[in-house]
């Protein structure tokens, strides 16, 4: 198990990218017996930009109005091309806020010709931007699954993470969502994702996804198909948040304490694969915004991809993993253990 140096992973700021851990996360998994390599690639994860009508608390990205990294058509077609040429089955595409890319639509429709499941990771609020009053409807007739972060069923907290007025205009997107089928008919899914607000594990998945459920739908009329819970990840603008309010060390605890060695077959990073705004690969969203690439005898960019070099290859780890590995886990599609 490789580990990155610390002191190569600083952010633009040059401020430290990665949070101070009392354990090594590879000697973690050493002492306990646990190999973390790839399976096959089954999902294409491609962050296409760092634009967002957004500048959430927690972003790991550090996505906002004034970011202009942005995918180029060349390298989405890159990207087609290897959905088209192996066994990948999913497209998931991220952000920033995915749809303010210009070639976003094209990308969606390509990749639907292809026949791969697509996912976007949808802000909710980006529809109220204008030109993009009409997304419900797109993504209905392109078959689209949404999935979309919502940190409580209450104003406060959904403000106090992503801005204000945030809850509102999200919850009038939930309804023109609910309007055109999404999270009512069996073909259109809409997914949720809770991130709690602040130093502090997410509680139990199936519990809060009933108290969503009940909440949204007694308060608003809003239905949902199913709620992930995400741990914050250790770095970015949650890394600042730690060291500004004095928690690093007790959420570093906290992660390290919370330790399941049962997470690690579901780890997302086995089985996705992260693509870049340029191309770059990576074992995961993470590790893209840390810049640690994947391993040195994978390729490093799309544009030289090869599907078998990507199986049985060595994860990239550091102290921020122990966020996917603490109490049932985390990925970008909930918990990995039930």
């Amino acid at each position: 198990m490789t580990s990155t140096a610390k002191i190569q992973i600083t952010r633009r700021d040059g401020k430290p990218g990665l949070p101070d851990s009392p354990v090594s996360f590879e000697a973690t998994l050493s002492q306990r017996g646990l190999k973390l390599r790839s399976s096959e690639i089954e999902t294409l994860q491609v962050n296409v930009g760092k634009l967002c009508n957004q500048a959430c608390k927690h972003c790991h990205v550090d996505a906002s109005p004034t970011r202009t990294e942005v995918i180029q058509r060349k390298t989405i077609d890159e990207c087609l091309r290897v959905l088209q040429e192996s066994k990948i089955a999913t497209l998931d595409i991220t952000g920033g806020a995915p749809e303010l890319i210009p070639d976003f639509r094209y990308f969606v429709i390509e990749a639907r010709k292809i026949g791969v499941k697509v996912m976007v990771r949808h802000n909710l609020t980006v529809m109220f931007e204008p030109g993009f009053e009409q997304l419900p409807e797109f993504f209905a007739e392109n078959g689209v699954v949404i999935i979309s972060s919502l940190p409580y069923f209450t104003d406060s907290q959904t403000d106090a993470q992503r801005g204000e007025g945030v809850f509102g205009k999200s919850i009038e997107a939930l309804r023109r969502l609910n309007a055109v089928g999404y999270g009512i008919d069996e073909n259109f899914e809409l997914d949720l994702v809770y991130n709690p607000v602040g130093a502090f594990l997410p509680p139990e998945q199936s519990a809060i996804e009933a108290d969503f459920k009940r909440e949204l739908k007694s308060r608003y009329g809003i239905s949902f198909n199913r709620l992930f819970t995400i741990t914050n990840m250790p770095i970015a603008r949650y890394l600042d948040w730690l060291r500004r309010s004095g928690n690093e060390k007790t959420y570093m605890n906290k992660l390290v304490n919370a330790f399941n060695g049962q997470t690690v077959e579901g780890l997302m990073c086995r089985n996705t694969l992260s693509v870049d705004w340029l191309g770059n690969l990576y074992d995961c969203d993470f590790n893209q915004m840390l810049e640690i690439p994947v391993a040195e005898n994978a390729p490093r960019t799309i544009f030289e991809f090869s599907f078998e070099q990507f199986s049985d290859r060595e994860i990239m780890t550091n102290s921020h993993c122990f966020g996917c590995t603490a109490g049932s886990g985390s990925s970008c599609g909930g918990t990995v253990t039930a």
